[in-house]
């Protein structure tokens, strides 16, 4: 299955990307985390930061289908629930001579309940993600 966390593209540069996802009580992955406390599970944040960076690489101009590698430094802060956002700011940090890219990133929570300005962070930390080998190939893709 595939879940789609990244609803809105806010900025792009040749070195970030800013994103918006929306949660909204109907996602699917809400109904067991947790039925009286629904909030967007940890492992989807991340996966909103992998899928902002793949956009990232993707406008960089690579064709390279690009796999989460390594996690290094991941922090939790704030839950992020239904009716609420989740901003992801990332930043490349370097590519590597092997053609991995090193991110750092962060999920702000924006809630509207909050007052502006007050944006808690609800994740961050520094990932890798690595071209798909296939054997001693990379695979090319869209």
């Amino acid at each position: 299955m595939h879940f789609d966390l990244v609803d809105h593209v806010v900025e792009v540069s040749a070195t970030r990307i800013v994103t918006l996802k929306h949660v909204s009580s109907a996602e699917e992955y809400l109904q067991d985390h947790f039925p009286t406390f629904p909030v967007l599970p940890g492992v989807m944040m991340l996966e909103a930061m992998v899928q902002a960076a793949r956009r990232l690489v993707r406008h960089s101009g690579s064709r390279e289908r690009v796999v989460l590698g390594q996690v290094r430094a991941l922090k939790y802060g704030a839950f992020v629930a239904p009716g609420s956002s989740l901003r992801v700011e990332i930043d490349l940090h370097k590519q590597l001579h092997d053609g991995s890219w090193e991110f750092k990133g962060q999920g702000l929570l924006i809630d509207p309940a909050r007052p502006v300005g007050d944006t808690p962070t609800a994740v961050s930390g520094r990932f890798v993600l690595r071209p798909v080998k296939v054997g001693t190939h990379a695979i090319q893709g869209g």
